[in-house]
Formats: C-alpha cells, sequence, structure tokens
C-alpha cells in the first residue's frame, strides 16, 4: 500500500512538474519575440523618421 502510495505522489510530482516545464517554456518564447520586436525597435523608428522628412521636404518643395 506505502509503495501505491509513493507511486501516486510521484506521478502528481511529476505532472506538477511538466506543467511547469510547459509555462516556464511558454514564458521564454514570449520573452524572445519581445527581445526580437525590441531590436528591431530602432529600425522602425528611424524608417519613420525618414518618412516624415521626405514628406516634408515634397512640402517644402511644392510651396516653392
Amino acid at each position: 500500500m506505502r509503495l501505491l502510495t509513493l507511486g501516486f505522489i510521484f506521478a502528481l510530482a511529476a505532472c506538477g512538474v511538466s506543467e511547469t516545464a510547459t509555462v516556464a517554456a511558454t514564458a521564454g518564447a514570449a520573452k524572445a519575440k519581445e527581445a526580437e520586436q525590441a531590436k528591431n525597435a530602432p529600425a522602425q523608428v528611424q524608417g519613420k523618421l525618414d518618412e516624415a522628412m521626405q514628406q516634408a521636404e515634397r512640402k517644402r518643395e511644392a510651396a516653392e
């Protein structure tokens, strides 16, 4: 009986471990995606600035 109880306890513990690992993997994937987006942010901002500068230049030329 003790062996059956011990086996049941280990089975429950294993479920908790696998759930914890799944949660950790999901959180890790989300952090990796967030880091990739943060790495691309400066290029996106620079692109928007370049576009705004070009628009301002076109408006200035049209006003002349």
